[in-house]
């Protein structure tokens, strides 16, 4: 008779599953490690930490300013606006499956899955969030369910999904990081994802939201993604982070060769956005156009080289006053910035704008 439970016989041991990870040194080396004594990498732990602190929910964004500000928009931004939200619908559900499908299973620390962990309930919101931003500002069911297929539908999107969709193939397959030749793929992953996806594509949607905020508009939209930036700036930080030890465990994967994969790969995303970029501008917004886009774009291009140690390529300036104090420049003091705006058990009047 068959039982629906393995018997004690079937079951791998604790000790079976520890056997292959207790000569394990590098982060990438394949395995499952359980043990968070003695810890391995507690500046991990401290970034789970750190993101806790920062909890927000959907229910505490208010959009009802933004309808009566929709009303307001021409047709040129309106256009602009339903862009972005189709874009938001699926943006952040392509990161949380790269980050189940390939992160949480390759990063070989109980720390870093910690951490992965807390992230993936952070898309979660953001999901949520994106859900809540499209049933206000497109009340029509068609237009939701139009928005909702932009993968398919909507030319400038489809590139930038296939993009991402393009960079998960590479390594949907590994199942563990054997060899040299395996731990470049999944760099190249774990890179795209930090620099190109939630560093450059997500960037660039939020200087739209942020061009609008500039003139008065859609204050709610605005307050969501002061939180939805600071937890991609803290998941972007992590993945450099990753990239960080990775390179002082094995140096010798940051060669010339994956310089040129990255600098490439970022020269990609660059173009892919920019494509985006004239959906969204037509011939042009007052304040907002192609042109100027491609400058931000390479301006924060450049920042993700420098921080991942490559030369910069553009050299290109911001062009947007309105982001300068969204710290699109480099990021590295994120952590010593202990921002009160939305915390757990804060008390009293708390105003969400002030920092940004």
């Amino acid at each position: 008779m068959s039982s629906a439970h393995p018997s004690p016989d079937h079951r791998p041991s604790t000790a079976a599953l520890r056997a292959d990870t207790s000569t394990f040194k590098n982060l990438l080396d394949p395995g499952f490690e359980l043990t968070l004594r003695p810890m391995r990498y507690p500046d991990f732990y401290e970034r789970y930490r750190d993101a806790i602190k920062n909890t927000w929910t959907v229910e505490e964004v208010d959009l009802h300013s933004d309808v009566a500000d929709l009303a307001k928009l021409s047709e040129g931004e309106q256009h602009m606006i339903g862009r972005l939200v189709a874009f938001f619908a699926t943006g952040d559900s392509i990161v949380a499956n790269n980050l189940v499908l390939t992160l949480y299973k390759h990063i070989n620390s109980p720390e870093a899955r910690l951490y992965l962990s807390r992230q993936l309930f952070e898309e979660a919101v953001h999901v949520q969030f994106y859900l809540t931003l499209l049933d206000t500002y497109l009340p029509d069911p068609a237009d939701r369910a139009a928005a909702f297929d932009a993968v398919e539908n909507i030319p400038s999107i489809r590139e930038k999904a296939e993009f991402c969709f393009r960079w998960i193939n590479e390594v949907e397959k590994l199942d563990r990081l054997e060899t040299q030749a395996d731990r470049r793929r999944f760099l190249l992953n774990l890179i795209c994802f930090a620099a190109c996806i939630e560093g450059l594509f997500f960037y660039g949607a939020f200087a739209y939201v942020y061009w609008f905020r500039s003139r008065g508009l859609l204050h709610g939209l605005a307050t969501g993604t002061n939180w939805v930036f600071r937890d991609e700036t803290m998941h972007m930080s992590f993945a450099f982070e990753v990239v960080d030890t990775v390179r002082k465990e094995e140096p010798e994967l940051f060669d010339d060769q994956l310089r040129h994969q990255v600098t490439d790969m970022i020269r990609e995303a660059v173009e892919a956005e920019l494509q985006f970029g004239r959906d969204l501008c037509g011939e042009g917004l007052p304040g907002m156009n192609t042109e100027s886009m491609r400058q931000y774009l390479e301006c924060v291009a450049d920042q993700r080289l420098a921080r991942l140690g490559f030369a910069p390529v553009y050299g290109s300036e911001n062009p947007f006053s309105f982001m300068e104090l969204q710290g699109v420049q480099e990021l590295t003091n994120f952590f010593e910035r202990r921002p009160s705006a939305y915390q757990v058990a804060v008390e009293g009047s708390v105003s969400f704008d002030d920092e940004f």
